[in-house]
């Protein structure tokens, strides 16, 4: 590889080969199907009244065939220059992700995690917020809104699953045509909906709201599946087509921002995805999956959803606390590193390294590498993408925005408004305008 960060032609072939066996590594390390739980422990644990531990167990792991494989592809590694850079850090990730599923239930588990997807306390790349910092942001943000009671009320839940499927079926179908996942109603599934890219899943016990069925299709169908099948399609590399933990902050970061893009990330999503990370850090200071849940419950938060939270924190995990599963830890992390890329991007008048974020599983770190690869073409453009990737007109609005507004004094503007704020009244907002009868205006 050249200096200019150009693939050699005489290394097209190397890269193809090391970048199979880290598919064939890959490939089959499922790791939330690894730490799925059946429904039946719901049924059994909400039964006890939310008072008895659950009891979980995983089918054995051997990591040393992925192990094996590693080994064979770092004989064809030679870090120090960026492609082969990026193909280590896929390696590292893959053998990471085989010592995480071989130490499910134990206390090993949270230190694989830690490596693969950090933990609340762990600094961003460039910054040293935590993601237990932007929880905490988030919530008192949240809770400075109360007196919009009104608006902060959480939404009641009374669209059915089959309604939502029905809701989600056309538009995949419009948007993928033949490679749409189907969409299925079923009785047994440990979460709300889960998405492959051949199935969207709905579990039929479940509710939810109006806007539920549009976060599903931009979250899961628009951002998780197209990727996948994007990266399907990148038969030179078909790595870009596995999922794997190193590229879980980029990815959930990209779906994430998808929904803000999108306007269906309320609040209260908003506010779980803050929750998650304070369970998490619960956890690691000792509390148990009945402590955990309980918090939930005095957030006010429904017995299934609360379960349902709890569950995400102790999945692969110690139940007795301690040791818990660390992935909700990347999403608001992952967001605000999104968000940034893209502004960054936009600013430097840089939209094509934007629609690399689709080619495949990738993350931030790989987007110079990525695009070298492209260049030598070993990448292919990304078939499906969401709509305000292929129609970006308000989304450059809101980027133009973004970059105009940062060259502001927001603190001196801000501390006018105050003033002009503390010499007005509160006024008590009724929930509905009083119906007044309009006058009828003098003729000239």
């Amino acid at each position: 590889m050249g200096q200019d960060g150009r693939v050699s032609p005489d290394e097209v072939e190397r890269i193809q080969q090391v970048a199979e066996v880290l598919h064939r590594a890959a490939k089959p390390l499922k790791v939330l199907g690894a730490v799925a739980w059946p429904a039946s422990v719901r049924e059994d644990f909400l039964a006890s009244g939310g008072e008895r531990l659950p009891e979980v167990t995983y089918e054995p792991f051997d990591p040393d065939p992925t192990l094996a494989l590693i080994a064979e592809a770092r004989r064809s590694i030679y870090p120090g220059v960026m492609v082969d850079d990026w193909l280590e850090g896929i390696a590292a990730d893959v053998e990471s992700t085989a010592r995480l599923l071989a130490t499910r239930g134990t206390e090993a588990f949270r230190a694989h995690g830690r490596t693969l997807y950090g933990d609340p306390t762990t600094p961003l790349r460039y910054d040293p917020a935590t993601p237990l910092d932007l929880a905490r942001r988030v919530i008192d943000v949240i809770d400075g809104l109360a007196s919009f009671s009104t608006a902060l009320a959480e939404t009641p839940r009374t669209t059915t699953a089959d309604q939502v499927a029905s809701a989600l079926e056309p538009v995949v179908a419009r948007h993928f045509g033949d490679d749409a996942p189907r969409v299925e109603v079923v009785d047994d599934l440990s979460a709300n909906a889960l998405a492959s890219p051949s199935r969207i899943r709905i579990r039929r016990s479940a509710m939810f709201t109006e806007r539920d069925a549009q976060q599903l299709l931009e979250h899961e169908a628009y951002i998780h599946v197209g990727t996948s099948l994007n990266g399907r399609y990148q038969t030179a590399l078909p790595i870009l087509g596995v999922s794997h933990p190193g590229t879980t902050r980029t990815q959930e970061g990209i779906a994430v921002w998808a929904e803000l893009m999108s306007g269906t990330l309320d609040l209260d999503r908003f506010r779980r995805l803050a929750d998650r990370v304070l369970a998490i850090q619960m956890t690691l200071d000792g509390a148990d999956f009945v402590e955990v849940f309980r918090w939930f419950r005095e957030r006010g938060i429904a017995e299934e959803q609360a379960y349902e939270s709890t569950r995400r924190v102790f999945r692969g995990g110690v139940i007795t606390g301690g040791a818990p599963f660390l992935k909700d830890v990347v999403y608001l992390a992952g967001l605000l590193e999104v968000a940034t890329f893209v502004k960054a991007a936009f600013a430097a008048g840089r939209l094509d390294c934007i629609r690399l974020l689709f080619v495949g599983k990738v993350d931030l770190a790989s987007i110079p590498a990525i695009g070298a690869l492209a260049n030598a073409g070993l990448v292919e453009r990304a078939r499906y993408v969401p709509p305000w990737v292929s129609d970006p007109r308000a989304v450059l609005a809101a980027l133009t925005w973004s970059v105009f507004s940062s060259s502001i004094d927001f603190d001196r503007v801000t501390a006018a408004v105050e003033r002009m704020l503390g010499r007005t009244p509160r006024v008590e907002l009724a929930t509905a305008p009083p119906t007044t009868t309009p006058r009828t205006p003098h003729s000239g």
